[in-house]
């Protein structure tokens, strides 16, 4: 770490990472355990167990109930909670700093003596269940999903995080034991802290209960390279068309991605955005249009977002196909450039403000790079990307002929949309 910076990190004998932010400002402070394994690193028949293994670690332990966890947290004004994604899997705790120490007691816990008992675990399956009948209610979801699969089928980044109602129904307590057994271990786990707490507070409170986890193997996910892309439909009775549209991209290692990431801006990730001002502030066809980037240890996609009127849904690809090829044929502007670099700067500056975002940071920097990247390095990327590398990679990723789409809304005159999509 340079001097003066904000971040340590001490790596523990079994692999444990341990990363914090000081941040003297605060009041608050969010603690998190930070697992490399996530829907990804599932084999076959595991569709669903990351995210089953999420839920069951706040069930309780040997020692206490999972009421008596939460109420240990939210007892003293915190919040717990975690989510699971393609690759990695996140429990984390907020409150005041005073009660640190409380919340990596709690945590810790959980994560190192969960014992799963076996009615709770019938009983989160139900709820699990009733969560993916859930994301049916809810269009867009429903279109990123699909899209996902449409980007990479028959892989597991293109199921989804909670696996199926049939999937779920399988799962049984060995496949958890056996699953937390391989993937949480020593190697594949970073301690986080972002507040005002000292690095070495930290230490003493956390290495000897971390110390215990074994040091294990690092997770291999299954990688995936060069996937045909599918459109897929799916009539359902809504007001409006879902429309999600992704191309396959780069790593989150490459030296394209900060280049990945201006394209993205200047195509939709903001009101003066190319894709804003034409489906919108043009011709009226949507009230939202939105570009994002995902990118994995060996893959990526930037990905197009809409909802809108099923009338104007081809003149909206239409324009989206116009509007990506203008970057295909020609680089952006030195002015357009600037303004998408001091956004994503401003963007990143403002978020890192926050503990929460600060924890992220460090863990997406170690599972990525392997050390926590200062601001001031990555903000110096970006404002070294030029206009025509935004063009070579535009070129390079803006290709209809191979993109993924995915479409959730009624059926009538939604049977074109590969013929929209691909021309």
């Amino acid at each position: 770490m340079s001097a003066g910076s904000p971040y340590k990190v001490t790596s523990l004998a079994n692999g444990v990472r341990v990363a914090t932010a000081w941040m003297p400002h605060l009041r608050g402070v969010n603690v998190g355990v930070w697992v490399e394994v996530g829907c990804r690193h599932e084999r076959k028949n595991e569709e669903g167990l990351a995210h089953f293994l999420e839920h069951l670690l706040f069930k309780g332990t040997s020692a206490h109930t999972a009421r008596e966890l939460t109420c240990a947290v939210e007892g003293v004004g915190g919040y717990l909670n975690a989510f699971t994604t393609e690759d990695h899997t996140c429990y984390y705790a907020k409150a005041d700093a005073a009660h640190f120490g409380r919340l990596a007691e709690v945590l810790l816990e959980m994560y190192l003596d969960s014992q799963f008992p076996e009615h709770e675990l019938e009983r989160e399956r139900g709820v699990i269940q009733e969560e993916i009948s859930s994301l049916r209610d809810v269009p867009s979801q429903w279109a990123e999903d699909l899209l996902a699969e449409s980007l990479w089928p028959g892989h597991p980044l293109g199921r989804p995080l909670t696996g199926t109602l049939e999937s779920v129904q399988r799962i049984g307590r060995e496949d958890l034991l056996r699953f937390r057994q391989r993937h949480y271990t020593g190697r594949n786990t970073i301690f986080t802290v972002a507040g005002p707490v000292s690095h070495e507070e930290v230490l003493r409170q956390v290495r000897r209960p971390l110390e215990r986890l074994p040091k294990g193997q690092a997770s291999r996910p299954l990688l995936a390279l060069s996937p045909k892309a599918r459109v897929r439909v799916e009539s359902e009775d809504t007001e409006q068309a879902h429309f999600a549209l992704g191309f396959h991209t780069c790593s989150r290692t490459d030296p394209e991605r900060f280049a990945l990431r201006l394209l993205s801006v200047l195509l939709g990730e903001n009101m003066s955005s190319r894709l804003f001002q034409t489906l919108r502030e043009r011709y009226g066809y949507c009230y939202s249009a939105q570009s994002s980037v995902v990118t994995l240890v060996e893959a990526g996609a930037l990905c197009v977002y809409t909802d809108l009127d099923p009338a104007k849904l081809e003149k909206a690809v239409a324009a989206i196909r116009r509007e990506c090829a203008r970057f295909s044929a020609k680089a952006p502007s030195k002015r357009d450039l600037q303004m998408a670099a001091q956004y994503a700067i401003g963007q990143t500056r403002v978020a890192l403000d926050s503990a929460t975002q600060q924890a992220g940071w460090m863990a997406e920097s170690l599972m990525a790079v392997g050390r926590v990247v200062e601001l001031e390095e990555a903000e110096r990327a970006v404002l070294a990307v030029t206009g025509a590398q935004v063009h070579a990679v535009a070129r390079k990723c803006l290709e209809f002929g191979g993109a993924a789409a995915a479409l959730v809304g009624p059926g009538a005159g939604l049977g074109h949309l590969e013929k929209m999509v691909r021309g």
